[in-house]
């Protein structure tokens, strides 16, 4: 089997899909437009599909969880410009940017809505040459 989406209950779904889209690349390829103002949200790769909605449930004070509890990580070819680009375009810092002894190059960085965002660049992809 593989995974069709992954959901994130938030307060303002509509403004955090515009903000992933405008900020991360991603598109939206299903929303509805009216309570619970769900967006399905697709990475550029057209792989991963982020479902953000506000639903009559509480919604988690991500601003406050561990990094490690739950994150969404995007690949990134230049992590330090793409830290850059996004704290100024309203996200906080979580870390520096570390090294892996496998090469891997990664931050953390939270969205404007409390959401952890880790950037990666592997030293080795996870799923073999083409991932």
């Amino acid at each position: 089997m593989n995974i069709e989406h992954v959901a994130i209950n938030v307060g303002d779904p509509v403004a955090l899909a515009d903000w992933y889209v405008r900020h991360l690349g991603m598109r939206v390829v299903r929303q509805v437009d009216e309570s619970p103002f769900t967006r399905f949200i697709a990475d550029t790769a057209g792989r991963v599909v982020l479902e953000v909605f506000h639903q009559d449930a509480p919604v988690p004070d991500y601003a406050s969880q561990h990094h490690f509890v739950f994150h969404v990580a995007f690949l990134s070819a230049d992590v330090a410009a793409d830290r850059a680009r996004l704290l100024a375009a309203g996200a906080t810092p979580v870390t520096e940017i570390t090294r892996s002894a496998e090469g891997d190059v990664m931050t953390f960085v939270r969205d404007p809505w409390g959401i952890v965002i880790q950037l990666v660049r592997r030293g080795r992809p996870l799923l073999g040459p083409s991932a």
